[in-house]
């Protein structure tokens, strides 16, 4: 009998130890209270069940069996590692003592996309509510940035409630429970704060935005680009962009962070490059910079055209900023000094992003509430204020630069002064020494021109005498030419000449024309058609044509000359030596003299003989005065 008293003793006290583990081990519930005023769920005051096709509905999910199939949270706050997966989180409160002030559910993060809230209800039962940035911002219950959630306040005892939760990018089911005096006075507080944070950003934009059109530099336009991005992005996360924005467009808020996140990134290497003067300082960082913001504009489109769901893939963001950060380190290394608030700016963003992105790859016991969730605007604030003075050092540099360049200038100016006073003293000397040379010169020249002056006069005088006498002259030329003219004429008519002689007074066709048209109408002109004595200058040299009827005749027509095909100057020889000759010259001798062929001499001596017997002409009583010209007509 001591025996299993014993035995029965120690069952007993494994038996209260097993319920007391299994009670720790088992979800605590959160006592509701009128000192309460807020409370946060995490560790053992969550259960999880993850649903991998979202199949189970809220039916399926009250079963006896299902209560074991959910899992005790060992977080401080849960995630949904799958993002393809829907899950449902249990919390339970306990309304033991009634209190009299009203609380609600808050879920901190507000990127997720539906959330199906379960509450108990007086009735036994239970009331859904949907949520999530799936659906329109006037349809939640508190028009909050977050997901508020009213509790009843009628409710006894401990009350289970559910939550389904499904989001296609990694969220945080971070719940808690508030008063509603409580959460009044920290929603006031909190979007007192944005205000401070929006307007921070504002008020550096539109300082660098004045800079810019002071100094037109691009550095402090990207800057304000870069800067707007940083507060577009964080009033996508914060979830004051689908407050204020673009309420009603639920769908353009889905992938807006990721296209604000983009633009930032953008306009951050852009600020860089600039900045840093990277182009000038490190060409080839420069060029990897400018490769990398065109593969970070390429991965946008190429998201939004075709895989909306790599713009979950903050990660990605990594690569901009590692390159912005490690350029900004380079460029201090090497001597830039402005680059040293640009790298302290950026390694407080570098330390906040590395929280962010070591608490999304598992590294939970970093996520320890509000600091860990808004780590990222504070590591913004913290790094526009250093790039601030930052681009204010640049400033400074500048105008220290310029100063310095100013006083070189200066200085040079006043060397290049002293070394134009210099050359001009010596010019001056020069110039006098130069002066009266010139002087000198200008005497002679003077005297000299005198002298030509005088010397010119007579010139001009003996110029004038020359040409009076030249004017005689050539009176006296053209006489004698044309005595020369007549007395070789003259002499052709009377006596013998040899052919040089001959082409004296008959040197052309021309001449020959003109001397056989004198001789055919010496008479006076009579129309051989209608003996009109009227007449004009003919198309033909020295032909003439009828007034009356427009017969034209040619010197030539009618006369011995008529269809002859030798040169007329050698026509009028040939009948020059015919007659000298009194016709015993032979035609062999004709073509000797003339250079013509004998047959053609021949032919024509021939019809010149004709010609001076049908005019009944003998050379023994042949005149001097009439001449071998008689022949011609």
């Amino acid at each position: 009998m001591p025996k299993c008293n014993a035995y029965t003793s120690v069952i007993l006290i494994v038996t209260m130890l097993l319920c007391s583990v299994w009670k720790v081990r088992g979800q605590q519930p959160v006592v509701l209270t009128d000192s309460v005023e807020q409370h946060m769920f995490t560790f053992g005051e969550l259960r999880s069940l993850k649903d991998e096709r979202g199949m189970l509905s809220f039916k399926d999910v009250l079963q006896p069996e299902m209560a074991a199939r959910f899992q005790l949270n060992d977080r401080s706050t849960p995630q949904n590692e799958d993002i393809h997966a829907y899950y449902w989180y249990k919390i339970t409160i306990d309304h033991h003592i009634s209190p009299e002030k009203l609380f609600v559910l808050e879920f901190f993060d507000q990127t997720i996309d539906e959330i199906e809230a379960y509450l108990p209800n007086n009735a036994g039962g239970f009331d859904t509510l949907v949520l999530g940035d799936n659906y329109a911002f006037s349809k939640r219950p508190f028009l909050h940035k977050n997901f508020v959630i009213p509790l009843y306040q009628d409710l006894k005892g401990q009350q289970d409630y559910y939550f389904r939760i499904q989001s296609r990018q990694l969220v945080d089911a971070i719940i808690v429970v508030r008063s509603i005096d409580f959460f009044v006075e920290y929603a006031l507080g909190e979007y007192f704060s944005f205000g401070i944070f929006y307007g921070m950003i504002l008020v550096f934009s539109f300082y660098n935005l004045i800079m810019f059109f002071a100094v037109k530099q691009r550095a402090y336009l990207y800057y304000v680009c870069y800067m707007l991005c940083v507060a577009l992005f964080e009033m996508c996360t914060d979830g004051i962009a689908y407050h204020y924005l673009w309420p009603n467009w639920s769908a353009w808020n889905q992938y807006a962070f990721g296209v604000v996140l983009c633009l930032m990134s953008v306009s951050a290497l852009l600020f860089t490059q600039r900045l840093l003067l990277l182009q000038r300082k490190a060409p080839k960082l420069n060029t990897i910079i400018s490769v990398i913001i065109g593969l970070r504009i390429l991965y946008l489109l190429y998201a939004l055209l075709w895989h909306r769901s790599l713009l979950n893939y903050k990660f990605m963001e990594a690569i901009p900023l590692l390159m912005a950060f490690g350029s900004g380190i380079y460029i201090w290394w090497r001597g830039y000094r402005p680059a040293r608030y640009f790298v302290i700016g950026y390694g407080f963003l570098f330390i906040g992003y590395s929280i962010k992105l070591m608490i999304m790859l598992g590294f939970t016991w970093l996520n320890f509430g509000i600091v860990s969730y808004y780590c990222m605007s504070f590591c913004f604030i913290l790094e526009m204020t250093f790039l601030s003075l930052a681009v204010g050092d640049r400033v400074r540099v500048m105008k220290n630069s310029r100063d310095k360049a100013q006083q070189l200038t200066i200085k040079q100016m006043q060397i290049n002064q002293e070394l134009k006073d210099s050359i001009n003293k010596d010019l001056e000397q020069k110039v006098k020494e130069r002066t009266s040379e010139l002087v000198e010169k200008s005497h002679i020249i003077s005297e000299q021109n005198l002298a030509l002056s005088a010397a010119n006069r007579l010139l001009e005088e003996q110029k004038n005498e020359i040409t009076r006498m030249n004017a005689l002259l050539n009176k006296d030329n053209a006489l004698l030419k044309v005595n020369v003219e007549e007395v070789t004429r003259a002499r052709a008519l009377s006596k013998g000449l040899d052919f040089e002689e001959f082409s004296k007074a008959y040197p052309d066709q021309e001449s020959c024309l003109r001397f056989l048209a004198g001789l055919k109408w010496k008479n006076g002109y009579c129309c051989r058609k209608c003996a009109a004595t009227a007449f004009y200058i003919g198309h033909l040299p020295h032909s003439r044509r009828c007034a009356h009827c427009g017969y034209e005749e040619s010197a030539t027509a009618h006369t011995v000359l008529q269809h002859v095909r030798i040169p007329i100057n050698k026509s009028f020889y040939l009948i020059y030596l015919l007659y000298s000759t009194k016709g015993r010259i032979s035609s062999h001798k004709l073509a000797e003299v003339l250079g013509i062929r004998q047959s053609t001499c021949w032919a024509y001596s021939k019809k010149i003989k004709q010609q001076m017997e049908q005019k009944k002409m003998t050379f023994r009583n042949a005149s001097e005065t009439q001449g071998w010209s008689e022949l011609l007509v």
